[in-house]
């Protein structure tokens, strides 16, 4: 297990989750902790592979801007992709 840190600046938020094939996508989302800067962040224990995930922010769906490897889903949108060594 590899410790990976997700992001998202969202100062205005009142929730950011984190949602994925890790999570189950929206049956076990991850709750993100609000940073005094405005930035939500967790911390996710995973093992060596490739995970697609997305951001709810308050209830809506989000891209991780910092993520540049993207593929599209079913739903017209698109995953970001991590990929942990």
């Amino acid at each position: 297990m590899k410790k990976q840190e997700f992001r998202y600046t969202a100062p205005t938020a009142m929730s950011v989750q984190l949602v994925g094939d890790f999570t189950h996508w929206s049956q076990a989302p991850v709750q993100l902790a609000k940073g005094s800067d405005g930035t939500w962040r967790t911390t996710v224990p995973l093992p060596p592979g490739q995970y697609h995930y997305r951001f709810l922010v308050d209830g809506e769906w989000r891209d991780d801007p910092e993520c540049t490897l993207r593929v599209p889903n079913p739903f017209g949108t698109e995953n970001a992709v991590r990929q942990v060594l």
